[in-house]
């Protein structure tokens, strides 16, 4: 069954309720063939002591997005889909607006997909730079 952009959309943004992404207010807000794109709202709630983005909210905002995009390219209804490893370079701070984290596919294997992450702010300046593993196991019938 093929899923549209709004339909993909409204599956992401179900699968948000009572979970970390909600009380990060992060959203799904754009899909194509090999990527996800989600946002979050930079403000005192995922900052830093001194002010700034917290590294961790940006690879919270990675993990989620790039989760939800192996969950929605794969078969999700016989897998789950878990994180195996991340790795974040955040090249630039920000304490306020949006921040926009953008999904692609680098390898999509049998067991394991391979995310390259980019997160940028809505000028479109380079945030951080993520790297994402997941694994789909399984899930028995």
């Amino acid at each position: 069954m093929h899923l549209t952009e709004e339909e993909i959309l409204k599956q992401c943004a179900k699968m948000c309720k009572n979970t970390l992404m909600e009380t990060l207010d992060i959203s799904f807000c754009e899909v194509g063939t090999d990527y996800l794109v989600a946002k979050m709202p930079v403000t005192p709630r995922v900052h830093q002591p001194d002010g700034v983005l917290h590294g961790g909210a940006m690879v919270a905002l990675a993990e989620s997005v790039g989760s939800a995009a192996s969950f929605m390219f794969l078969n999700a209804e016989d897998f789950y889909i878990r994180g195996i490893e991340i790795s974040a370079n955040h090249v630039k701070s920000i304490k306020e607006g949006y921040i926009f984290a953008k999904a692609v596919i680098v390898h999509q294997g049998r067991t394991t997909q391979l995310w390259d992450i980019k997160i940028r702010d809505e000028e479109e300046n380079l945030i951080s730079i993520v790297k994402l593993t997941t694994i789909a196991l399984p899930k028995s019938k």
